[in-house]
């Protein structure tokens, strides 16, 4: 409500006093809107919910779709329509038959971008393509708080896709760069949706095996060059990388893949799928362009990884603002904004205080979860493996004596309520036509089988104890079970 509805609502009242708090209400509200929109980052102390949803209605009147005297429901749609409102008459008007889409969607229903560009303003929607552009800028905002220097992060946006499709836009716009390249090495992490982002988008993956290093799995770098070196720099899309990932894996050593790539002159993608909220990561990420030293091109990292919203968006973004422009002008049509408005409002929500303290609070319960697992090892035959450069995923080996029956624990957890974790044993299994040995493991031949946890950001410390606690559980259940099964066998 604007100062002059005010002033005439003080009229009715007759005392000006009884409206004091609404209009200190209202300056908050203004101050706040205000500052977002100069400072175009996230907040330093999240907003409540009823300051998000004010600037979300006010966003909302801005669109053609609101402009009209009708509203949602009962079969009458929206998108205009009445005495003194909007009339549209085109194939796309922002109509929403039922009121509980629309309000689900907070009665945004243009979606964001136009046909040549996925950041273009749209002409019948600028209450949505605020919300997109302030987006992309918390979204950098976010990066930086998390540890990114301004150098590895120059520009981002946030394309409605999830890690693997919108890294398969990556490779495709670097194709109008490179039309010549028809390789991308890839150093091996046993995830689907890498690979098959590198052959859906028409490349051919040369994979380079990892190195065993202790217990850690490992970049091998000399390998990554002998790959360039026998294709040709020119015939390289790029070097696509990993950063977070299961244990007892690595994430890849991004400083020396990043001096390799400017040295030969090939790009170089970073799946930094959810390497945001480790500060290992980001650090490593930075000391790779520091000063020039070496080549990264493009990160890409999950929103439900890093930002606790639901699954569906990704944040692009890079050194040079030119190629994630480029990926933008890449994505063809129109797109669902959902997810962008999923990060707008937990942005705001959340505000950059909370998010450090979030970031601290998961490098803690990281350490605690180490601890605790490794008491546990420590008294079951098991062992916690050393893999100190993976500061987010950890792995137990489990005993020789369960190795044949041991993905049956990953089931057992599963079902007694615990999500995430896995067991892994690796085997020989085929992903988009290429043969790998040790499937799951990330190299050839591990030597033990091992049980995954994770410590990602969200983690409560008591979801630790409880995990522990089942865990321990469903580890003497499975122990039974394999002794019956084995007496079982024995009296055949």
């Amino acid at each position: 409500m604007d100062s002059k509805s005010l002033d005439l609502c003080a009229g009715i009242l007759q005392n000006g006093s009884y409206i004091a708090l609404a209009r200190q209400n209202q300056a908050q509200k203004t101050a706040l809107l205000v500052r977002l929109l100069s400072e175009r980052r996230m907040p330093q102390q999240g907003w409540t919910d009823e300051q998000v949803r004010s600037v979300l209605a006010m966003f909302a009147s801005m669109d053609s779709n609101n402009h009209g005297s009708t509203r949602p429901g009962s079969g009458s749609g929206s998108g205009g329509g009445g005495s003194g409102g909007g009339v549209g008459v085109g194939e796309r008007e922002g109509r929403v038959w039922s009121a509980m889409v629309a309000e689900r969607h907070s009665f945004l229903a243009h979606g964001v971008g136009r046909s040549g560009d996925i950041v273009a303003v749209q002409p019948k929607a600028p209450g949505s393509s605020l919300i997109q552009r302030l987006t992309h800028f918390m979204a950098a905002d976010a990066l930086r708080v998390a540890g990114a220097s301004k150098t590895l992060v120059a520009s981002a946006i946030v394309l409605p896709m999830a890690t693997g499709m919108s890294a398969l836009l990556v490779f495709l716009t670097l194709r109008t760069m490179r039309p010549a390249a028809r390789f991308i090495v890839w150093p091996r992490i046993d995830q689907k949706s890498c690979l098959k982002s590198i052959c859906t988008a028409g490349f051919t993956p040369i994979v380079v095996e990892q190195c065993l290093r202790g217990d850690e799995i490992v970049t091998d770098l000399e390998a990554v060059e002998a790959a360039i070196g026998a294709h040709g720099a020119d015939a390289i899309l790029c070097v696509f990388s990993t950063t977070s990932c299961f244990a007892p894996r690595t994430p890849d050593d991004v400083v020396g893949l990043a001096a390799l790539c400017k040295r030969t002159g090939v790009p170089h993608v970073v799946n930094n799928a959810y390497g945001v909220q480790s500060e290992r990561i980001m650090s490593s990420l930075n000391a790779a362009v520091e000063g020039g030293r070496g080549r990264i091109d493009a990160l890409v990292q999950s929103t439900d990884k890093n930002f606790m919203v639901p699954v569906g968006g990704c944040v692009v973004a890079g050194p040079d603002k030119a190629l994630v422009a480029a990926v933008s002008k890449l994505y063809p049509g129109r797109a669902s904004m959902s997810p962008i408005l999923d990060l707008f409002i937990t942005l705001l929500s959340m505000g950059a205080d909370t998010f450090r303290q979030l970031l601290a609070e998961r490098k803690a319960n990281y350490e605690y979860l180490r601890q605790r697992l490794a008491a546990w090892a420590e008294t079951r035959g098991a062992r916690l493996l050393e893999t100190p450069a993976n500061d987010i995923s950890l792995a137990v080996a489990l005993p020789d004596g369960v190795a044949a029956h041991a993905t049956q624990l990953g089931s057992m957890l599963f079902h007694r309520f615990v999500s995430g974790a896995r067991v892994v044993k690796g085997e020989n299994k085929e992903v988009c036509g290429i043969r790998f040995d040790g499937y799951g493991s990330h190299v050839s031949k591990y030597p033990c089988c091992y049980l995954n946890a994770a410590a990602a950001i969200g983690m409560r410390r008591a979801e630790v104890d409880v995990f522990i606690d089942r865990l321990d559980r469903t580890w003497t259940e499975f122990n039974a079970v394999i002794a019956k099964r084995e007496r079982g066998a024995a009296a055949e």
